[in-house]
């Protein structure tokens, strides 16, 4: 009777050691898949949201701190997921998107702000409707083509040009925010009718005028430096395969 005790003993031992074991792997996915850096990403669109919204309301200050927020989580996911070795499928994902919320609808509703506030910002200082539009026009194409060229098991990871792009943008939305603070403030209300450049300080107005088209200039060389790997990505793949 004890043998028989022991062995169911073991027996169970090992079917409860298998349930677990079981469990453990079941539960694995979710908790490697929505990990650290997914969720700085995911907040990073939360924070994309009360962006637009406190611009489009006019609280510049606000859509100032929590745009550079934002734009400090897009350099602290990929550092944490390179670093602990948590890069997911879904993070690939993930990350550009949100990057691509926070710039294309700053660029849009700034053009829109901008372009209200035209007589104090001129053409060449401030984002233009256009600017905007080819700002989220390369965003797709860029989307579209990453989704082909890994879809047929390639790596089209950022590249340079195109993590300065992000940064010439940043700078780019920043300098405007703060722009507009300044010509909104209650000094620069008497002054309506005049140039921001009579309420802005000088170096937030050159330095605004200097990455508005820097960042544009940025924008048309890191689209068309894509269109060309993936060209040559594409050939290669259609290549192997014949």
């Amino acid at each position: 009777m004890k043998a028989v005790s022991r062995s169911d003993h073991c027996q169970r031992a090992q079917i409860l050691n298998q349930t677990t074991n079981e469990s453990e792997t079941q539960s694995t996915p979710s908790s490697t898949v929505w990990n650290v850096p997914n969720k700085i990403s995911a907040a990073r669109l939360v924070l994309a949201v009360g962006v637009f919204a406190f611009l489009e309301a006019g609280f510049y200050q606000v859509a100032l701190v929590l745009f550079l927020i934002a734009a400090g989580t897009d350099w602290m996911d990929g550092w944490y997921a390179r670093k602990y070795d948590q890069v997911t499928k879904l993070g690939r994902i993930l990350d550009p998107f949100c990057d691509k919320i926070l710039i294309c609808g700053t660029y849009l509703l700034l053009a829109l702000e901008m372009s209200n506030q035209s007589p104090a910002f001129p053409w060449y200082a401030r984002i233009m409707g256009s600017m905007a539009i080819i700002v989220v026009g390369r965003e797709l194409l860029v989307t579209v083509i990453r989704s082909m060229v890994e879809g047929s098991g390639g790596d089209f990871s950022a590249n340079m040009a195109g993590k300065l792009k992000m940064w010439f943008q940043c700078i780019a939305v920043v300098s405007c925010l703060l722009a507009l603070i300044y010509n909104n403030s209650a000094e620069a209300a008497a002054a309506a009718n005049q140039s921001a450049a009579a309420s802005v300080p000088a170096w937030i107005w050159y330095t605004m005028i200097v990455f508005i088209w820097l960042s544009l200039w940025s924008t048309v060389q890191s689209g068309w430096n894509y269109v060309q790997i993936a060209a040559k990505l594409l050939n290669l793949s259609s290549n192997e395969s014949a």
